[in-house]
């Protein structure tokens, strides 16, 4: 199995680079593929900021990325759930801050659109310190 880079996946989303565009593209039909949890994250500020990307169509690239058959993440519950939530309006850093803390009884923050975010799409408890 091989771990891959955010500009790697961001290469193989965006194909704004023909030549590493195709290395992506090879990499991902010659064998399994890991996709680290960091790399999501930095590669939905990528796509957002750099390519300006709405939240529908980053979602809709990291289900079909994520679901390919090759393809492996770290919980696959977990990045299905920060994708739900990311979709449904939630920040995509939040929603992968939230599912990685949730065997934890609240989540401490001063961000005021996290709380109300949190409290809007789930029961876990998210609040200010």
């Amino acid at each position: 199995m091989v771990a891959i880079d955010t500009n790697v996946l961001v290469r193989l989303l965006v194909v704004d680079n023909p030549a590493q565009s195709k290395a992506c593209h090879e990499l991902f039909t010659s064998g399994d593929i890991f996709i680290p949890d960091t790399v999501l994250l930095e590669a939905e500020w990528v796509l957002r900021v750099a390519f300006d990307l709405t939240p529908a169509e980053i979602c809709t690239a990291f289900r079909r990325i994520c679901g390919l058959h090759n393809v492996t993440v770290s919980d696959g519950q977990r990045v299905a759930q920060v994708i739900d939530w990311h979709e449904a309006g939630f920040d995509f850093a939040d929603a992968f801050h939230l599912a990685l803390s949730k065997e934890q009884e609240v989540l401490k923050t001063f961000d005021a659109d996290f709380i109300k975010s949190a409290r809007k799409h789930t029961d876990r408890r998210v609040e200010r310190p």
